[in-house]
C-alpha cells in the first residue's frame, strides 16, 4: 500500500483518474478548450496506466508476486495438490486409453475431476484470504497512521500488499482457468 502510493499503482487511485480525466475532457469540449480536452485525455491514460499496473501479478509455480510492491503469497495448498491431482489423473486418462484399460482411465477421469474441484477451492480461499487481508491492511493503516504508529503502519501496509497479490494471483488462475 504506501509503495502504491509512490508508484501509483493504486486501483481507486486509478478509477479516480480515469474518472477526473473524463471529465476534464468533456469540461474542454463543452466550453471548446482543446488545451482542457488533451490534459483529460492524458488524466485519463495514467489512470488506465495505473489500473492496468495494479493488477500486475507474476505467478511462478506456486507463488504470486506483486513487481510494483514486491510482496509475495504463497498459494494455498488445495491449489498445489488439485493441481497435482489433475497432472496425475490425465496421466492415468491417456495410459488407460492407450492400454485400453476403462479401470484407469475411469480412475484417472475421477481424479482428474476432484484434482479441479479442490484447485477451485484453494483459489477461492486464496481469493477470499487475499480481499479480508486487503481490506484489513487498509484499515488497520489508516487507524495506524491517525495514532502515529509507523511501525503498525507499516505492518498494516505490507498486510494489504500481500493480500493484494494473494487475490490477484487467484483471480489470474482462475482467468487461466476460464480460458480468458
Amino acid at each position: 500500500m504506501s509503495d502504491n502510493n509512490n508508484n501509483n499503482s493504486s486501483t481507486l487511485g486509478a478509477y479516480v483518474n480515469q474518472a477526473a480525466g473524463a471529465a476534464q475532457r468533456a469540461f474542454g469540449a463543452v466550453t471548446g478548450d482543446s488545451s482542457s480536452q488533451a490534459k483529460g485525455d492524458l488524466q485519463k491514460e495514467k489512470g488506465e496506466l495505473q489500473n492496468e499496473n495494479s493488477h500486475t501479478t507474476a505467478k511462478i509455480g506456486n507463488v504470486s508476486a506483486d513487481p510494483n510492491t514486491g510482496a509475495v503469497a504463497k498459494d494455498n495448498s488445495y491449489r498445489t495438490e488439485g493441481s497435482w491431482d489433475q497432472t496425475i489423473g490425465s496421466a492415468k486418462e491417456a495410459i488407460g486409453n492407450a492400454i485400453g484399460n476403462q479401470s484407469l482411465r475411469q480412475a484417472g477421469a475421477q481424479q482428474n475431476a476432484a484434482g479441479k474441484e479442490q484447485e477451485a477451492k484453494g483459489q477461492l480461499k486464496d481469493w477470499g484470504h487475499g480481499i479480508e487481508d486487503r481490506a484489513q491492511g487498509h484499515l488497520g493503516a489508516v487507524g495506524a497512521a491517525i495514532t502515529g504508529d509507523r511501525e503498525g503502519q507499516k505492518k498494516y501496509e505490507d498486510m494489504h500488499d500481500e493480500g493484494k497479490v494473494r487475490q490477484r494471483g487467484a483471480e489470474a488462475d482462475m482467468a487461466k482457468d476460464q480460458g480468458v
